[in-house]
Formats: C-alpha cells, structure tokens, sequence
C-alpha cells in the first residue's frame, strides 16, 4: 500500500473551542516521507516554520491535545482532525493555521472529512508505513488506565464513567472494529461534550471560550441541553473514541494492534505512544507490497482514495 497526500488545497474558517478565536485553516498536499506538519502563518521567524508532528510535541493536554514547541509556538486541539487524517489514511499533509488552535467546527471530526472528500486523496509513490503492536505496552494512572494488545487489524474499545443520570442512559462501553465497520458511519459525527457546571472553572482558565451548543454538547444536571439531542444514544464514548484515535494517529502511521482504555483522556493517550516507542520490542514496522496482505481493518484504506 502507497503513502498518500491530498489531490488539492482546501480552506475553512471556524473558531477556536478554548481560544474563541476566529480561526483560518488550510489543509495543503505534501511530499512523501514528510508526515503531517503544522504552520502558523500569523506568526514570524523561526516561530513560523513548519512543526514536524511527533508525540513527543504534545506538551498540553488540557481537554485537548496540543502542540508546544520548545520556543512557544501553540498548535492546539488537533485531535479531531488527526482523527479524520487517520480515517482517510493521510500520511503527508501540511496544516496551516493563523491561530493558535484548530477550529472546532461542529464539535466533530465530520466537517474534517468532507474537507478531504473535497480536496481528494491521491497515492504517492513510497510504501505506507504501519506500525504494528507486537507484545503488551500498558499505561495505568489512578482510575484509568490504556493498553495497545499484539491484533491482526485496528480496534478500539472504549469504556467511560460519569456520575450524572445522562450517562445513565446508554452503555458506557463501545467497541469497533474497523474491520467491519466504517469509521464515517460510526465514529465520524460523534461531538465533543462538557457540564454547564465545568463552564466557569474552565474560562476562568482561558478555556471553553468558543464553546457553544453549535459545537458541543452541553449537559446540566440533568439533561442534555442541545435542542436537537444526541446523534447517537452512546454519542460520549464514540467521541472518545474519536478522540484516541486522532490522539493515537499523532504518531504518524496507522496502528496495527487492539486499543483498550477505560476513562481514557489526552494526556494517558500520549503516554501509551511514549511508552510503546520506547521500547523497541513492543512494536516494528512493517510495509505491504501486496495489498491483499494488508489486514482487512485496512482495506477501506485502500479504496478511499
């Protein structure tokens, strides 16, 4: 299987979730072997070259997953849109943005996909690189933990835990494995969500400032505010899921192996990509010439394009 870039640039506009900054954002095609990098183009001099991704730049996760290079450049809540780069298989793309953040758009990653369904993907001549689990690589914090298992494929299973009736109303737990299932029909729509009551800690942070009920879900004591609902009747844990999966693809290649998390977040996500790369015989990496060998969670990969 090939690398792949984007046919064409695209742009949009939004605002920051936590920055409420209007924000212009510009998905770019890049050369093979260059990965997924970021520019600020409101910014100057070195401050404005182009961030190469690694896990090792996620140095805030404050709700999100943010950039922080060591001379200050920002680069935040990138996650949603890793998640539709990770769906659509992009390996090489450059991200220009004039803000310090990623625009939330509709609190998903689906308005990230119709950008790439816009913009076209295109395969590249050099191989896909995949990096495939080959023992156990677990992170435990206290009350929650992650761990990537040796699996022919991708799969994630996610389970959360909330104290408040809402969460009451559906199962707690979802697994999906992309082997049979579409990341656009399942994940892709699932929106980020917060507490009425979390509001006012959160900005008096500089967090949350561009939130609203057009790009999140809000929850009060009791119910969800949104007029319109939820989207699915498990739509918290499948964002989650969306989330470790744009976490999860900061690493640049897609996954072969099985993803478990039970109250997973940002921050222990990053950490289970720190601690697998440090240990050289927790994973390789591995090539298909033939694509009939890629295992079959890949194979929509294959005809996205």
């Amino acid at each position: 299987m090939l690398q792949r870039t984007l046919a064409k640039s695209i742009s949009v506009t939004g605002v920051g979730l936590h920055s409420g900054e209007r924000v212009a954002l510009t998905l770019h095609p890049a050369p093979e072997n260059s990965g997924i990098t970021f520019r600020r183009t409101d910014l100057s001099g070195d401050q404005a070259e182009k961030i190469a991704l690694t896990p090792y730049l996620i140095n805030d996760t404050r709700l999100s997953s943010t950039i922080v290079t060591d001379n200050g450049v920002r680069v935040g809540t990138i996650e949603h849109i890793m998640s539709a780069l990770a769906a659509y298989g992009v390996d090489n793309a450059l991200i220009e943005l004039n803000a310090p953040e990623i625009p939330i758009m509709d609190g998903s990653s689906l308005p990230f996909i119709y950008l790439l369904q816009d913009a076209g993907i295109v395969d590249q001549t050099a191989r896909k690189r995949f990096l495939k689990i080959l023992k156990q690589v677990e992170v435990k914090e206290p009350g929650k933990w992650v761990r990537f298992n040796p699996y022919n494929g991708f799969k994630v299973t996610l389970t959360i835990e909330f104290d408040h009736p809402v969460f009451n109303r559906s199962s707690p737990t979802f697994e999906i494995d992309f082997a049979g299932k579409s990341y656009v029909d399942e994940i892709a729509r699932a929106r980020t969500f917060g507490f009425m009551q979390e509001v006012e800690l959160m900005r008096s942070h500089n967090l949350g400032l561009g939130g609203n009920l057009n790009n999140a879900i809000v929850i009060d004591d009791t119910d969800v505010l949104n007029p319109e609902g939820l989207r699915y009747p498990d739509e918290f844990v499948r964002h989650k899921i969306l989330d470790a999966i744009g976490d999860l693809y900061i690493v640049g290649h897609p996954i072969i192996g099985a993803f478990e998390g039970y109250k997973s977040g940002h921050a222990i996500n990053n950490a289970l990509l720190r601690a697998i790369l440090a240990d050289e015989t927790a994973y390789e990496w591995v090539e298909f010439q033939d694509e009939s060998d890629l295992p079959p969670a890949f194979h929509s990969l294959s005809q996205a394009a």
